[in-house]
């Protein structure tokens, strides 16, 4: 019951938020043209799309057998990520006053899934399709080496191996719980996938701060808010963070290089694609 009532309310404060931020962001006009458009531009990204939910889907049906051949391989680098940073996340809670922990849950369960969706629709609503098509590939390149990472190499969050830090957000709010252990294992914190895919979003709103200048200051905040809560609520190392954001660039950098490989002809044929297109976009 509670991992369906979560989910359900994850979903619906998801949806809201999204509209919202793209009646705030998109023009009036491009909704019509988008669902003029639709086939045309879900042809485009199908291939992306494609091979983000098998990498997905393969990471949802080898969640337990990767989990086995990491405890058999049984490379753990938590001692060596405490002996780094030593006990920063236990600082950290001790100077965040307690009553900001339901803000920062919302960030974590809330505010992460926002920004990926609402990246996701405000692109897909631009003429051109090479920027979702670059957010995909990014995205999927962010969960398949994370997933490697996970499966190679234990690591334990703070909250999990010192006692001086508290899991926060589980303890005010247990019924997350649930849902966050049917997605990951309390071994998969080194690097942190909530700070890669947040800083993915993050970079997109900056390389597109052109075309929606409202949408980058929005995008900034709210990953700032996911990437620390990560630590505060003891879920990850500041390591894991660091590691997350070496990832997201790198991602972000492949992405373009893997679209511009396989999209030259395409961009050749369709007008406003490349920084063209987004000049195009910003002057209708």
């Amino acid at each position: 019951m509670a991992l369906g009532y979560v989910t359900l309310v994850t979903i619906a404060t998801v949806c809201l938020g999204v509209a919202a931020t793209c009646g705030l962001c998109a023009r009036f006009a491009a909704l019509p043209r988008t669902a003029a458009e639709l086939w045309r531009r879900v042809r485009t990204i199908a291939p992306y799309l494609g091979v983000l939910g098998v990498i997905l889907l393969a990471k949802r049906w080898t969640h337990y057998r990767r989990l086995e051949l990491s405890y058999a391989l049984d490379w753990d680098l938590t001692d060596e990520i405490y002996a780094v940073e030593g006990s920063f996340v236990a600082s950290l809670q001790d100077i965040v006053p307690d009553a900001l922990i339901g803000f920062f849950s919302a960030m974590y369960m809330f505010g992460f899934p926002y920004l990926l969706a609402t990246a996701f629709v405000l692109y897909f609503l631009l003429p051109t399709q090479r920027r979702v098509t670059e957010l995909l590939a990014a995205f999927s390149l962010n969960t398949l080496i994370g997933s490697l990472f996970y499966t190679v190499f234990i690591a334990y969050g703070p909250r999990n191996h010192l006692s001086s830090v508290d899991g926060l957000m589980y303890q005010f709010y247990p019924q997350t719980q649930e849902l966050t252990a049917e997605i990951s294992a309390n071994t998969n914190v080194f690097p942190s996938l909530h700070t890669s895919l947040a800083v993915i979003v993050l970079l997109f709103a900056w390389r597109s701060r052109r075309t929606y200048p409202r949408w980058f200051p929005i995008a900034a905040t709210v990953s700032t808010f996911v990437v620390f809560s990560t630590m505060y609520l003891g879920i990850h190392w500041l390591v894991d963070v660091v590691a997350g954001v070496a990832l997201a660039v790198w991602c972000v950098l492949a992405a373009e290089r893997i679209v511009d490989w396989e999209s030259d002809s395409d961009r050749v044929s369709v007008p406003g694609d490349g920084e063209d297109g987004i000049a195009s976009e910003v002057s209708d």
